[in-house]
């Protein structure tokens, strides 16, 4: 990959174990996004929402699940607020090993989380997870393979196999790859969006 990040070390795919080269993985993305300056990470957020806003499947569906983004992933809390005046948004509840599903209903409507104090909405769980069209994703790394990586947690690996809806990871420049190691409960992406790029099956 060309550009700001184009000279960065390849990530050696050699090591002893899959976990080990994970573990090496999110060591590595830590320091590039250190290596971001605030006003490129809202720039590259920027371009990542409008790109978002333009994708047919997104602006098709009706019911969405996204995430109350943290300081190091793309920032899409704004996004969040203006999508719920024309969109059912669904934001994750961490509860032990699982996230609960909840509607954001306003900003007056979150409370700090169990983890990381992510503010997650009050309330109950939607009935019916069915009804949700497509999830924004987060993650450590992603590939042009459209694997993903998260935290390490498989939270949304779980969840993500329990629902049918399309899934669009999103990302910095600096966290996208040509191949980042994946096991079998690592689950693929439909699209991912980083700032230059936007990554879909042709087999879609």
């Amino acid at each position: 990959m060309g550009g700001r990040f184009g000279n960065r070390p390849p990530l050696n795919l050699n090591m002893e174990t899959i976990i080990e080269q994970k573990k090496a993985l999110r060591k590595q993305v830590r320091a590039l996004k250190r290596e971001m300056s605030p006003s490129l990470a809202q720039v590259e957020s920027k371009k990542v929402i409008s790109e978002l806003d333009n994708l047919a499947p997104f602006n098709a569906a009706k019911v969405i699940m996204a995430f109350w983004s943290m300081d190091d992933e793309i920032d899409i809390k704004d996004a969040i607020i203006r999508w719920s005046k024309t969109k059912r948004v669904i934001l994750p509840v961490v509860d032990g090993d699982r996230l609960l599903l909840k509607e954001f209903t306003g900003l007056s409507e979150l409370k700090p989380g169990d983890l990381f104090s992510i503010p997650e909405p009050v309330g109950s769980e939607i009935p019916d997870p069915s009804v949700i069209d497509l999830i924004v994703v987060p993650g450590v790394a992603f590939s042009r393979k459209l694997q993903r990586m998260g935290r390490g947690k498989a939270y949304y690996d779980h969840l993500l196999e329990s629902l049918s809806a399309l899934r669009v990871g999103i990302c910095y420049s600096c966290q996208l790859f040509d191949n980042i190691p994946c096991e079998p409960h690592d689950l693929a992406m439909d699209y991912v969006i980083t700032p230059d790029e936007l990554i879909y099956s042709s087999f879609g």
